[in-house]
């Protein structure tokens, strides 16, 4: 047997399956990609003059935030819009907030299409009355402050209601309103002490709103007083803050964490073209203070509902060491259901996954049931049947074969 032979010609038929995605990709945009970072250096020149601000401003967090794009007319600085472009707007900003950052608008093209606009510009999709406010009935799981409690070893503290830009899937937006706050220490240290009260909870995310948006000492007394929890494991911080103001991602902000931990931080890059220099900054100086970063991108028709994109934003993540975690299923959420998605897409891409890529960036697909009832996997069926000594199964290239399956013998059995 030519085993070399058999093993070049296994090498030939694996090129040919990647074959369609190296072609595929060559039209995906990253935010590395040279249209892009022309487009956005353009962009922040007209912006850096409008607000008569130097390259320091533009790096500085509380900069980007203070100045962040609320009105459409100042949208027309860098997007071509029309009058009833700009009244649309204006007239969905009555009901449902918006506002971007300097350095998130400067992403975009010109492309009605441009993935950076469809998740943060509103259209008029809005305005129709279909979803739910609160699809996952969090109103029903707040037993104490500012918690939100849906499983029996760990918990969310919302501890503001404020995002550097306010995304338009946002499974939140009932509670984004023109006074954004940050949750009250009281209501912080009510949570605090349920946590406390509470043995059994062993893992608390900090989230919102975005927990990023706190300034640096506020934080750090969230953090300092979970960490004086004997039976708090891991603090998980939920921040987009990466993805739309990484000037957030300070040298003396990696320095604070880096006290606590283990600290986990999920962002939730959603394209491609959010992973920018300036994105994978800020990733890396986290990854170097030891925090560990995951993704939790959520499928949006029009964004990402796409096999080849979803395999390279997953690759890309991985480039700047965020870890793919989890691709959320679009909530039937009111003023965003315009985004939603057959779980056939969600199929097909994890489908289109394995095997094809490394397990690395393979996240779960996850469907949150209905009022509240929590996270549930989704993925492709790859038990066939079930026999009495054998079961049959489904590659990922789809050859079906039977594997051995009998039932297990006590390991006491073996010692007699």
């Amino acid at each position: 047997m030519d085993t070399r032979k058999i093993s070049i010609n296994r090498a030939k038929e694996l090129k040919s399956r990647i074959d369609d995605y190296l072609i595929a990709r060559k039209e995906i945009p990253t935010g590395f990609s040279k249209n892009i970072q022309n487009n956005y250096q353009k962009n922040k020149e007209i912006l850096l003059k409008h607000f008569s601000a130097s390259e320091d401003d533009w790096n500085d967090w509380k900069w980007q935030v203070r100045n962040r794009i609320s009105d459409a007319k100042d949208l027309k600085l860098v997007l071509n819009l029309s009058d009833k472009q700009v009244k649309d707007i204006d007239r969905i900003g009555k009901i449902f907030r918006w506002a971007v950052s300097p350095y998130y608008l400067a992403l975009m093209t010109g492309d009605e299409l441009d993935p950076i606009r469809l998740i943060s510009i509103p259209i008029l999709s809005e305005l129709e009355e279909n979803g739910e406010l609160d699809p996952m009935a969090e109103e029903f799981t707040n037993p104490a402050g500012a918690i939100t409690r849906r499983y029996p070893d760990r918990l969310i503290i919302n501890v503001s209601s404020q995002c550097a830009m306010y995304c338009r899937h946002c499974q939140r937006r009932r509670n984004i309103d023109s006074l954004e706050h940050h949750t009250s220490k009281e209501e912080i240290v009510e949570s605090i002490k349920y946590v406390k009260d509470n043995p059994e909870i062993r893992d608390v995310l900090l989230t919102g709103g975005d927990a990023l948006m706190l300034n640096n000492d506020f934080l750090e007394f969230i953090l300092q007083e979970l960490r004086k929890i004997p039976h708090v494991e891991i603090i998980r911080l939920g921040t987009r803050t990466p993805v739309t103001v990484p000037q957030r991602i300070t040298d003396d902000l990696v320095a604070m964490l880096k006290k606590y931990h283990p600290i986990f931080l999920n962002s939730h890059f959603n394209h491609p073209q959010e992973i920018t220099p300036e994105a994978k900054l800020a990733c890396e100086k986290l990854a170097n203070a030891g925090v560990v970063l995951g993704n939790q991108a959520v499928l949006l028709n029009g964004i990402n509902n796409n096999k080849y994109i979803m395999r390279l934003l997953n690759q890309e993540l991985l480039k700047i060491r965020v870890r793919p975690y989890y691709i959320f299923h679009d909530k039937h959420i009111l003023g965003t259901t315009h985004f939603n998605t057959s779980v056939d897409d969600g199929l097909e891409i994890m489908e289109y996954l394995r095997g094809y890529t490394s397990g690395l960036a393979i996240p779960y697909y996850i469907v949150n049931a209905p009022g509240g009832l929590g996270k549930t996997p989704i993925m492709p069926q790859y038990l066939i049947s079930r026999g009495k000594d054998t079961i049959k199964i489904r590659t990922w290239e789809g050859n079906v074969v039977d594997y051995d399956n009998k039932p297990t013998k006590p390991i006491s059995e073996f010692l007699k």
